[in-house]
């Protein structure tokens, strides 16, 4: 690692001690190391196990073979635009996010912020520039120290908790005021922009709006938004849940991402000709997510839980269905200018990993660009989905799905691939094991 002892970075960590050096894990959890500013100042390589990228959500690793038989060591390279002093750590310590390359300084293939700026990549070879924005929802609890128990949304200003009336609501009465004002502070601190910002559907849901912009700055800020959120609940007495679905009879949480492709030279929308009308390209870029939809699933929808929402259809669909501005599209042209047209992918969860999800979907448009995909008829109104555009609606159906995609493979990479699989696998296994509430509830009565 060359030095990082240059003014401006040493500047920032002024007075700050030590530096949090994470990179996204396959599930877009922080995993890293926390290391001196003055080692970190003078460059000092920072190494970490390979088989941490592969890491379980719940603990443990699948067999060695996925990563490297001997298990060996990749190193932990800070992206210098990326050096962030948290304002909720007492004393402030600095985070820095982190590419994973291996010893020999390539890029991991195991890494999902790698697999994003290979995706990028992709596009400037041919001229482009790929345009995201992230809507991020998630819920706001009062602390859960019994998982066996639902989640209760905080005690209000006026002693009651929230019953599911508030959507849309910008009254202060759910008390949540104190913490969105840190929340907003911090997002200053780290340089996240936000756009729009409101009371969503669910009880004690939110949602934020990032900005548009590049699609790695796009995902480091939507992976520091998730890592603030729950750490400045914390120091409120809250909890903030990103699942998809944690509550019963409730929309559950997703992570619509909006998309659009300029031209490098001109600056020129990719999606628009000059008279505003649709471009071939547009249609090519549909029909690439059409085409790769079911078989990225298990990337958009990483966990069991993930399916639950994807039960409720018109909130959270489940189908690789497009339309224009009709939210029951699994693809959904929101209304816009013509400079603006955009590509709203809706079936993300909150869920799921920023990188992996920006990655796969442009991905998945860029092929439809570059082999001229024809994209179904759009609908409209209420419809019945074609078996064609329908999707996996299980996460060992959606498993088995990426498993069979050649394409996948040929835009991630074997390994990743198959480390993938293996890890979520191990998942499902895991709650396989589990005896839920609801089956001691009806089936233990069973004669």
């Amino acid at each position: 690692m060359s030095t990082l002892g240059h003014r401006s970075l040493a500047e920032r960590l002024k007075g700050i001690a030590e530096v949090e050096c994470v990179t996204p894990d396959l599930n877009g959890v922080p995993r890293g190391k926390v290391m001196t500013a003055a080692g970190f100042l003078e460059g000092r390589r920072l190494q970490m196990a390979r088989g941490v990228l592969l890491q379980c959500i719940m603990g443990g690793y699948p067999p060695a073979r996925f990563y490297g038989s001997d298990d060996g060591d990749l190193v932990l390279k800070p992206d210098t635009a990326q050096v962030h002093r948290l304002p909720w750590s007492e004393p402030t310590r600095a985070l820095a996010i982190c590419d994973a390359v291996e010893l020999s300084g390539a890029p991991s293939a195991l890494s999902t912020r790698g697999q994003l700026k290979a995706v990028i990549a992709l596009y400037a070879e041919r001229g482009l520039v790929p345009v995201v924005a992230t809507e991020l929802e998630f819920f706001v609890f009062a602390p859960n120290p019994d998982p066996q128990q639902p989640f209760l949304p905080p005690v209000g200003a006026d002693g009651r908790r929230e019953d599911g009336s508030a959507a849309f609501s910008i009254s202060s009465n759910n008390g949540l005021r104190p913490f969105f004002t840190e929340v907003y502070a911090a997002m200053a601190a780290l340089g996240l922009p936000r756009d729009t910002f409101m009371h969503e559907m669910g009880v004690s849901q939110f949602e934020i709006n990032l900005l548009h912009g590049d699609p790695l700055r796009i995902a480091d800020q939507t992976f520091l938004f998730k890592l603030l959120l729950k750490e400045i609940a914390l120091k409120h007495g809250l909890i903030v849940v990103c699942m998809a679905k944690p509550l019963r009879h409730t929309a559950g949480s997703s992570m619509h991402l909006h998309q659009s492709v300029l031209e490098q030279d001109s600056g020129n929308p990719l999606f628009s000709d000059a008279e505003g009308q649709p471009t071939p390209a547009f249609y090519h870029f549909i029909g690439g997510q059409q085409a790769a939809m079911a078989e990225f699933t298990a990337l958009f929808a990483p966990n069991v839980n993930s399916y639950q929402r994807l039960n409720h259809p018109f909130a959270s669909p489940n189908n690789a269905c497009w339309s224009l501005d009709n939210r029951a599209a699994g693809l959904r042209i929101p209304a816009s200018a013509p400079v603006s047209r955009r590509v709203e992918n809706r079936l993300p969860g909150a869920d799921a990993n920023p990188y992996l999800v920006v990655a796969a979907s442009l991905a998945a448009g860029l092929h439809g660009i570059e082999h001229e995909l024809e994209p179904s008829p759009p609908i409209q109104g209420e419809f019945q989905v074609p078996e064609h555009l329908s999707l996996p609606c299980t996460l060992h159906a959606a498993l088995e799905r990426l498993n069979r995609s050649e394409l996948a493979r040929e835009l991630f990479g074997r390994e990743f691939v198959e480390g993938y699989i293996a890890s979520k696998t191990l998942e499902l296994a895991s709650f396989a094991d589990e005896i839920s509430p609801w089956e001691r509830r009806v089936l233990g009565m069973q004669v």
